[in-house]
């Protein structure tokens, strides 16, 4: 017979459990991932994960206004190691306390008519191909990560409530501090994390 708990313990991307935004049960892997214990995740909020307060509150506003119908959602944003004592299995990243990280996010809720109230996360760290180079403002991960995502100003202005206008100053803003000369070059350049001078 197949031990799911173990093939859940010892899956290869990190795996949470999870009611109400709350982290129900997660697995080895989350742990190396976010760098941090059982204990100080178990019962806690996702919030804990995130760079900050408003990043956390406008990605859970995303998941409920973009879940398909069968209850998936997916993106790649960039979250934030917890550090604290080294993970059962795993030794602490060096400097992990607060660092930030890309990170490849996959969800499903149990039930798509709430989309907060049951599910399951998925985390790959994408760290090793993806380095966040340059000091971004909340607004401005956001917007990097919707734009890795293909999504075009307008698209953007309407995940974030925010307008087409707005969208593109933030661009702007992201191609200056990348040293990009268009917004194809941008993304190339967040895909590879290569500041500019």
């Amino acid at each position: 017979m197949l031990d799911y708990h173990h093939a859940f313990d010892l899956a290869p991307v990190g795996l949470v459990l999870s009611r109400n935004r709350q982290m129900l049960d997660c697995n080895r892997r989350l742990l190396e991932i976010f760098a941090t214990t059982r204990e100080t995740l178990v019962g806690r909020s996702f919030e804990l994960l995130y760079p900050s307060p408003d990043e956390f509150a406008r990605t859970g506003e995303r998941i409920v206004a973009t879940l398909g119908a069968d209850g998936f959602y997916a993106d790649e944003r960039i979250m934030r190691r917890v550090g604290g004592a080294a993970p059962q299995g795993g030794g602490k990243r060096a400097g992990s306390n607060g660092a930030l990280f890309w990170c490849r996010v996959t969800g499903r809720a149990l039930d798509p008519r709430q989309p907060h109230a049951e599910g399951i996360w998925s985390f790959e760290d994408l760290s090793s191909r993806r380095q966040v180079s340059v000091e971004l403002t909340p607004r401005e991960r956001e917007i990097a990560a919707l734009l890795i995502g293909g999504l075009t100003s307008k698209l953007i202005g309407r995940r974030l409530a925010i307008s087409p206008r707005t969208v593109d100053i933030y661009r702007g803003r992201l191609m200056r501090k990348y040293g990009a000369a268009t917004s194809a070059e941008l993304v190339t350049r967040l895909l590879t994390s290569r500041a500019g001078s």
